[in-house]
């Protein structure tokens, strides 16, 4: 049984995605704030997290970045707010999706469980037997892990997604619409700045100069490759 934690200062949103989620099998753990949520997932194996933005005291946003600093859970924003900035915004600080309020509790758990698959079996992404390596990069495709000249680094479930899809093509130029279908598992609807903030916390990962890229490339026009060294 996967674990979902819902945090939202919104009783009545907390009481209804209990509903559906555990009718979908999930256990949930609640929260109402940032920091609650921050508690519950030290205290419990969490396999995701749904996010209001607008909390009190420690909101939506802040608590990303803390369980960021830690944990690589699937991490899914809640908000009123639709402009593409606020989305950006969200992605930016770490969140995996961002879904915008009223929103149709059925759509919400389909992004649950497309989230959690690729958080516990990267979803119906082809798994290649040992180690992708080019220049200093090293995939290790049966730890799902990623390491630079010999350090870990650390990855969200979503990222390793995109870095897996781009070095088992290496050298091949994916176009965003071929990333995110591969990676989220979904057609690419809007796909275009969705891909563009993960990579670019890829890049700031992994590139000593994140402007001038030596592993993540951007054809401009055309999308993205894994440099083949």
């Amino acid at each position: 049984m996967y674990t979902v934690l819902v945090c939202d200062d919104d009783l009545a949103i907390l009481d209804s995605l209990q509903i559906y989620l555990e009718l979908e099998g999930y256990q949930v753990l609640r929260a109402e704030n940032g920091r609650q949520a921050i508690a519950q997932v030290e205290a419990h194996t969490v396999h995701c997290a749904i996010l209001d933005i607008m909390m009190p005291g420690l909101d939506g946003l802040q608590a990303t970045l803390r369980l960021r600093e830690k944990n690589n859970i699937p991490i899914i924003l809640l908000s009123a707010k639709s402009e593409d900035t606020d989305k950006i915004t969200g992605l930016s600080f770490g969140a995996d999706d961002y879904v915008t309020k009223p929103f149709n509790p059925l759509e919400l758990m389909a992004r649950v469980k497309s989230q959690i698959r690729r958080y516990t079996a990267l979803g119906a992404m082809e798994q290649k037997e040992g180690v992708i390596t080019t220049g200093g990069l090293s995939l290790d495709t049966l730890a799902k892990t990623l390491s630079l000249d010999g350090e870990p680094v650390r990855l969200t479930a979503t990222e390793y997604g995109i870095v897996s899809v781009l070095m088992e093509n290496l050298g091949r130029v994916l176009s965003t619409a071929q990333i995110y279908e591969a990676v989220w598992n979904e057609p690419a609807y809007a796909a275009e700045k969705t891909v563009t903030v993960h990579i670019r916390r890829i890049r700031e990962k992994i590139e000593i100069n994140p402007k001038d890229p030596k592993y993540l490339k951007v054809v401009w026009g055309i999308g993205y490759k894994m440099e083949k060294y």
